[in-house]
């Protein structure tokens, strides 16, 4: 297997992406993400086209060229300074589905370029058509290269259309001025100018997507170009762009085979391309850094992980008492040169190197600025190893596993005893400093568990303390999906389900206590705080007539008898309230954690209810309806799960 294979493979896109945010921990939170785009009608690709040849039919052509494209991309950021100087970058090649490769590119700036106020965005960033009369080839390139869509009402079958609106929240609104945004990407500058024609469509301003006018010029290829420089949680920039390739089940059969393993059954397929296949076969890099990280192992006396083939097992443990780790090479270093004993572990790789051969660490000659060491994430449930690892980034000089547990002259029995020996254990910190350490890189569903666990069986001397302190890393899922105020709901609801397991409640640990359904915390595309609170606003207001329909209506949805009716028309003169009595039956509904769609006959009618469809829409009725007629609602979709 070559190196770009491993470069691709999911357990290695995950080190590179807990790599990556071992350089957000030392440089910082990346200042831009860029997406350059390979442009098939380069002439540098048409220019080797022999004959009646189109670009998909040399693929080797347009990743070489890519390629090359991409170091000029880059050579211009870091060497050259487009946005600045440069402290550190990554990037990641992907393949869209029509084949064409994308590099995704992080880089971080250092203090005095930084993207800080809205003069600095508008310099970086453009998100406006370029006047024709003044920069008529950047126009051009603008109006072919960087427009969305057309999506929307305009072209309702676009890729980006997802329930009747833009995945990607196009058409943008007009703005005169960019607006800097905390908590993620600015809103960018898009004045009110006339639309121009492009193809069979017009587009205007607020279908353009952001790019940088000299790299657009240069390049003549899509590059979008996002300051992110608010962004709080980076660590989702890193996730996506580490995401690795798709992937699909696929079961496989054998004709009249009964009896089968259901687990063995299924494999895990892709599909590769050609251009993805040229790229492999070339060995470009599908990820790089600008820094060597190297990974570090932390590991128990007699445990370090051992690769060993079946029936070799002895052989390998043999193999393995005699080759040293980094650990144990940098216990022998700290006997053999007294220079190393006030580096930490962690710090070790950037003066000195290590030797696979040798397996030994030796001084480092230059060139120890661009690398980091990087420690692996300890889960706290391993409980002795976790211990070990808080020492490991403290301590500095041990020549062993007895001298770590060493404390003052006695020698402790566990690294736990260690911890509480050298005072860092005391009150909460260890607590604060492993959910600080997991919030750099685990999602906040991946970080509740850890936090309910540690409320379980941590004895936290201040349970609400620990919460509020982390409380925006526990809740950064559900304050992006819904808001800053009704966010926390979401989080401690999912704290409660999680503790039930070990017989506790939000109340047991003076938490803030909240009633929401179990069923929200697994969809939800609406607000179930707000609509709890529309619910009853709306109910207060509610006449006597319209109290009694929607009880009799609320009665039939949730009490399920068999002898009550499930079809009502409800009558009334214009002015007497219907909608009203609608919007109140949607609210408490869906604030009691359940989805409903109000579906009506006509456009007009659909706009009058929140989020409301026509019946067309939603059941795909054909506009021209004759005997032979049906819906076409194809199966196992979306809209036919709905």
């Amino acid at each position: 297997m070559n190196k770009s294979e491993l470069n691709g493979s999911p357990h290695n896109m995950q080190q590179n992406y807990q790599d990556a945010m071992a350089m957000v921990r030392k440089f910082g939170k990346p200042d831009l993400f860029l997406t350059f785009t390979c442009n098939p009608s380069w002439f540098e690709v048409l220019n080797c086209m022999e004959g009646v040849q189109r670009p998909d039919d040399r693929p080797d052509i347009i990743i070489r060229v890519f390629n090359m494209k991409l170091k000029e991309l880059l050579e211009g950021i870091c060497k050259h300074g487009i946005f600045g100087t440069v402290l550190t970058y990554i990037y990641v090649i992907e393949f869209q589905k029509r084949d064409l490769p994308h590099a995704h590119i992080l880089p971080t700036l250092d203090s005095e370029s930084k993207i800080r106020t809205k003069d600095d965005i508008d310099k970086c960033v453009s998100a406006e058509l370029p006047d024709p009369c003044t920069d008529l080839r950047l126009f051009q390139i603008v109006t072919k290269c960087m427009g969305h869509g057309p999506c929307g009402t305009i072209n309702i079958n676009s890729p980006c259309m997802r329930d009747g609106q833009c995945c990607k929240s196009f058409p943008k609104q007009f703005k005169d001025d960019t607006e800097e945004n905390v908590n993620g990407y600015p809103i960018y500058r898009r004045r009110a100018t006339e639309p121009v024609q492009v193809g069979k469509y017009s587009i205007d301003n607020r279908c353009v997507v952001p790019y940088n006018p000299w790299l657009l010029k240069k390049f003549n290829a899509h590059i979008n170009v996002e300051v992110c420089a608010s962004v709080k949680s980076v660590k989702y920039l890193y996730k996506y762009v580490y995401k690795g390739h798709d992937a699909a089940s696929v079961k496989i059969q054998k004709e009249g085979a009964l009896d089968h393993d259901e687990i063995l059954s299924y494999v895990e397929g892709r599909y590769v391309s050609t251009p993805e296949a040229m790229w492999r076969l070339n060995e470009f890099n599908l990820s790089h850094k600008s820094h060597t990280v190297v990974r570090l192992a932390v590991h128990l006396p007699q445990q370090q992980p051992i690769v060993y083939q079946d029936g070799q097992e002895a052989q390998a443990i043999d193999r393995a008492a005699l080759r040293k780790t980094t650990l144990t090479s940098w216990f022998e270093l700290n006997k053999n040169d007294p220079s190393a004993h006030n580096i930490s572990y962690s710090d070790i790789p950037q003066h000195y190197m290590f030797d696979k051969s040798t397996t030994n660490w030796k001084k480092r000659q230059c060139g120890g600025q661009n690398v980091i060491g990087r420690l692996p994430v300890v889960s706290i449930l391993d409980t002795e190893r976790y211990y070990l690892w808080i020492l490991l980034l403290r301590k500095s000089g041990a020549i062993s596993f007895d001298d770590i547990l060493t404390v003052n002259g006695l020698r402790c029995i566990t690294f736990q005893q260690a911890c509480q020996e050298y005072g860092l254990l005391r009150g909460d910190q260890q607590w604060h400093d492993a959910l600080n350490d997991a919030a750099q890189f685990q999602s906040p569903r991946q970080l509740r568990m850890p936090f309910a666990m540690i409320c379980g069986f941590g004895e936290v001397e201040d349970v609400p303390d620990l919460w509020v302190q982390h409380q925006v890393s526990l809740c950064e899922d559900f304050l992006h999906r819904y808001s800053e105020q009704t966010g926390p709901h979401y989080a401690l609801a999912d704290v409660e389900e999680l503790l039930a397991s070990y017989n506790l409640s939000l109340q047991k640990l003076h938490l803030p206590t909240v009633d929401l359904p179990a069923s929200v915390l697994e969809r939800a595309n609406f607000d179930v705080v707000e609509e709890q609170a529309k619910a009853n606003s709306y109910t207060i207001q509610l006449n006597s007539e319209q109290r009694n329909v929607v009880e009799i209506l609320l009665s039939t949805v949730y009490n399920n008898a068999a002898d009550t009716p499930k079809c009502y028309f409800l009558d009334g003169p214009a002015g007497t309230g219907k909608t009203f009595v609608y919007s109140t039956l949607l609210h408490t509904i869906r604030g009691r954690g359940d989805d409903v769609i109000p579906v009506a006959s006509t456009g007009i009618a659909a706009t009058l209810l929140i989020r409301g469809r026509t019946a067309h829409s939603v059941f795909k009725i054909p506009i021209d309806l004759n005997a032979t007629s049906t819906c076409n609602l194809k199966p196992n979709t979306k809209d036919a799960d709905m």
